[in-house]
């Protein structure tokens, strides 16, 4: 349907969907086998799946920790491993990956319902850093940047609080909230910066947003 939109409003390029369970590696792999076949390969990577569950460090169930270790952790780094193999291999020496992160991924606040998302997001922000530093030592031109944005209005709430639809609407409602557009025009400025220029992280918040 968001295919359809895009081609139907004029916008350039084509955007091709493609189902995948980030949480399956087998998946993973499947999709970057088609990426190899149908498009050559990946030149840029935006790990921008995540989600959170409210599970508190001292009442959690296990199955929800270990769904957001899946995505927000393990998903990042075989997209980034596949991604970055997939460059090599066709002497890619000027791409892009671009974790987007969160700040939870910076400072833990005070919800005990997304202290493990927090975990999952300062692995987030040790990762990118990580991921910078061995490019540097492949003698590979292709940059790491990581996004961290404060409340943007899209699904996560909703994903959190699961089982209160009105107080995950009510957490868009407080305030003036980041838009998917603020954090596509981030990206694009990321991959605009010349070729020399590497941004390591981008934090934004809401003007608003006080934690």
């Amino acid at each position: 349907k968001l295919a359809a939109e895009c081609q139907s409003a004029g916008y350039p390029g084509t955007l091709i969907p493609y189902k995948c369970d980030l949480s399956n590696e087998e998946e993973i792999l499947s999709m970057f086998s088609a990426i190899k076949t149908l498009h050559q390969g990946v030149d840029v990577c935006i790990n921008n799946a995540g989600l959170a569950r409210p599970e508190p460090l001292l009442s959690g169930r296990t199955e929800g920790w270990r769904t957001m270790i899946d995505v927000n952790v393990m998903a990042v780094s075989i997209c980034t491993r596949e991604a970055y193999q997939s460059m090599k291999e066709r002497n890619i020496d000027d791409g892009h990956i671009i974790n987007i992160n969160s700040m939870n991924g910076h400072s833990v606040v005070p919800q005990s319902v997304v202290h493990f998302y927090s975990a999952t997001k300062y692995a987030v922000t040790a990762l990118t850093e990580g991921l910078r530093q061995e490019l540097r030592e492949a003698r590979t031109h292709i940059r790491a940047t990581c996004i961290s944005p404060g409340l943007v209005e899209t699904g996560f709430a909703f994903k959190l609080h699961d089982n209160d639809p009105e107080r995950a609407a009510a957490t868009y409602e407080s305030i003036r909230c980041l838009k998917a557009e603020d954090m596509a025009n981030a990206v694009i400025y990321v991959l605009s910066a010349p070729p020399h220029v590497q941004i390591g992280d981008i934090q934004m918040r809401p003007t608003e947003q006080i934690s």
